[in-house]
C-alpha cells in the first residue's frame, strides 16, 4: 500500500529539530517484567499487520514510498527496556519518556518504537510511538484495544501457529515500474473526471475563503512562535474529571471540545498578559484537528483527518465569557462545514510532485540536511524585539476520544494514558487531551526555547477550568460533583 499524500507530507516535513513521532505514555501499576512484555507482544503482533512493514523508497523518489513487509523484522529493533537509576520518582520516570520522544524513528525499519521503562518502585511506564505516516490519533487508540485488555484477568493471546513469513521484496525495478502505472492512471482519473456539483462547488468555495483568511488576517505572534524550534522538549499534564466537563456542557451548552478550547485558549490569552505581551485588539488561531474516519475505516492506519482554524480574542477575558465566545466560533465553523471543505480541498488540490520532496528523504541519515540547525537552533529574539504578524495558527490542540472504562496490561491495571504531540516549524508549543477511563488528560507540550515555563500554561488551564465549574454551580444551584482525583 502506497502512502497517500496525507501520510506522505509528515515524512517530507520530518526534521532532526521536528520528529513526526506521536506518541503516548502509558501509566501501569505493577512492576511489569521486560521479558514477559516482550512475550506479550509477539504474541499480538500478527494482530497489526502495518507493524511488521517498513517503507520502499522508489528510485528517484518518482511516487510516495509504499509499505511492504520487512523481510529482516525483528521485534528487540522495536520493543527495548529503559531501566532508570533507583529512586527515580514516577514524575521523573515520565519526564524520561519524553526524552527518548526526540529521536527520529529509523527508517529502514518499521516506523514504530516502544520503551518500558523499569525501576521505578510499584509502577512501569510504556512509551509507545508511531510516525505519524504510519498512525494518527484515532488509530492509535485503536491499537491500545489490541495491546491492552479490559478484564485483568483476560486470557494470553496464543501466538498464531503458522510462524509469520514476509512477502518477497519488490525490485527497484518493479517499484519503479508500479510507481509509473499509478502515476499514469492517477493522471488519467484525475483530469479525465469532470464530475462536479453545485455541493462540490460550494465546499471548495469555503475551504479557499479558510485559506485566504491565513494571509489577509494575520494572528498575533506569541512567545512560541518567535523562532524555529529546536530539539528539546518541556511536558506537563493534569488529569481532570470528565463527568465535570460534563456538567459544564450541561449548565453552559455546546460540546466538550468547546469546552476544552475555552480552557486551553484562555490560558494561552493570559499567559501572554502575564508575560506583557501586546495583545488588544489581536487573535489567537488554533489548529483543531477533525477526525474523518467512517464507521467501515475504523481500525485501519493512516491518517484520516481534516482541520479547522478557530480564531479567538488574545485578550483575557472571564472564562464563561470565553466559553460563549467559543461556541459561537465553532457553531460558525460547523455551519459553513469547514473541516468537510478544507478535506475536500486537500483531496482536490493537486499532488505535489515527490521527485520534488526527495532530499526530505535524507532526514535521519549521515547526509541530512537539517542536522547542522538541530545542532545550533536558531538564536530567539528578545522579548522586546519587534515581531512580525503572525500568518497560520498559533498552536494545535487536538482533542482524542480514548477508552472510557479500565485497561490492563498483563493483568496490571493502566492507571493513566497520556498523549505526546509532535512539534514542528514555528509552532513550539501544543496541547494533547485524550479521555481514559473518566478522565480527562491534558498533556502540554513545548520547546523550552521558547516557552520555558510550561508549568504556567498548564497550570492556567486547571484555573480555569476551576472558575468554570464555580460558575457551571452557580449557574444550576446544584452541588458540585468530585472534580479531582
Amino acid at each position: 500500500m502506497r502512502l497517500t499524500d496525507h501520510d506522505a507530507s509528515f515524512l517530507y516535513a520530518e526534521t532532526a529539530s521536528a520528529p513526526m513521532n506521536g506518541a503516548t505514555v502509558t501509566v501501569i501499576e505493577g512492576e511489569v517484567p521486560f521479558e514477559t512484555f516482550m512475550d506479550h507482544m509477539a504474541s499480538r503482533m500478527h494482530l497489526i499487520p502495518r507493524y511488521r512493514q517498513r517503507l520502499a523508497f522508489v528510485p528517484f523518489n518518482i511516487a510516495h514510498p509504499k509499505w511492504i513487509d520487512d523481510p529482516e523484522f525483528d521485534i528487540k529493533h522495536h520493543v527495548r527496556s529503559h531501566r532508570v537509576a533507583p529512586g527515580t520518582t514516577l514524575e521523573q520516570a515520565i519526564q524520561a519518556s519524553i526524552k527518548l520522544t526526540e529521536r527520529l524513528l529509523p527508517r529502514d525499519k518499521p516506523l514504530w518504537m516502544m520503551y518500558l521503562i523499569e525501576g521505578v518502585t510499584g509502577h512501569t511506564v510504556l512509551l509507545s510511538m508511531g510516525h505519524h505516516a504510519l498512525v494518527d490519533g484515532a488509530s492509535g487508540v485503536d491499537i491500545s484495544l489490541i495491546l491492552f485488555d479490559l478484564q485483568k484477568d483476560a486470557p494470553r493471546t496464543p501466538a498464531p501457529a503458522k510462524a509469520w513469513q514476509p512477502g518477497a521484496a519488490p525490485t527497484p525495478f518493479e517499484l519503479t515500474r508500479e510507481a509509473a502505472a499509478e502515476t499514469a492512471e492517477k493522471w488519467r482519473v484525475q483530469f479525465g473526471s469532470r464530475e462536479s456539483s453545485a455541493e462540490r462547488g460550494e465546499l471548495l468555495r469555503r475551504a479557499a475563503e479558510s485559506m485566504t483568511r491565513f494571509i489577509s488576517e494575520p494572528v498575533v505572534t506569541a512567545p512560541w512562535n518567535a523562532s524555529m524550534i529546536g530539539p528539546r522538549r518541556q511536558f506537563e499534564w493534569r488529569r481532570l474529571s470528565f463527568s465535570a466537563f460534563r456538567n459544564i456542557r450541561r449548565s453552559f451548552g455546546g460540546t466538550i471540545n468547546d469546552v476544552v478550547l475555552a480552557l486551553v485558549v484562555e490560558s494561552a490569552a493570559r499567559y501572554m498578559a502575564l508575560h506583557n505581551e501586546r495583545v488588544e485588539g489581536r487573535h489567537l488561531r488554533v489548529m483543531v484537528p477533525v477526525s474523518v474516519r467512517r464507521e467501515d475505516e475504523q481500525g485501519a492506519l493512516g491518517n484520516r483527518v481534516s482541520g479547522i482554524f478557530p480564531v479567538f480574542g488574545a485578550e483575557p477575558m472571564e472564562i464563561t465569557e470565553r466559553l460563549r465566545k467559543v461556541r459561537w466560533e465553532t457553531e460558525h465553523i460547523k455551519q459553513n462545514r469547514e473541516a468537510q471543505a478544507m478535506e475536500l480541498m486537500m483531496e482536490s488540490m493537486p499532488s505535489l510532485p515527490p521527485l520534488t520532496m526527495a532530499p526530505t528523504l535524507l532526514v535521519g541519515s549521515a547526509f541530512d540536511p537539517t542536522a547542522l540547525a538541530a545542532r545550533f537552533p536558531l538564536p530567539v529574539p528578545p522579548s522586546f524585539a519587534p515581531r512580525l504578524p503572525m500568518v497560520g495558527y498559533n498552536f494545535t490542540c487536538t482533542n482524542i476520544p480514548g477508552v472510557q472504562t479500565t485497561q490492563y496490561l498483563l493483568g496490571n491495571r493502566i492507571i493513566d494514558s497520556l498523549a505526546v504531540l509532535m512539534l514542528n516549524g514555528n509552532i513550539g508549543y501544543g496541547i494533547a487531551v485524550v479521555s481514559y477511563n473518566q478522565g480527562l488528560y491534558f498533556s502540554f507540550i513545548s520547546d523550552p526555547r521558547l516557552l520555558p515555563d510550561l508549568h504556567v500554561m498548564a497550570d492556567g488551564v486547571v484555573n480555569a477550568f476551576d472558575e468554570l465549574l464555580v460558575a457551571a454551580d452557580s449557574h444550576s444551584g446544584t452541588p458540585r460533583p468530585t472534580d479531582r482525583f
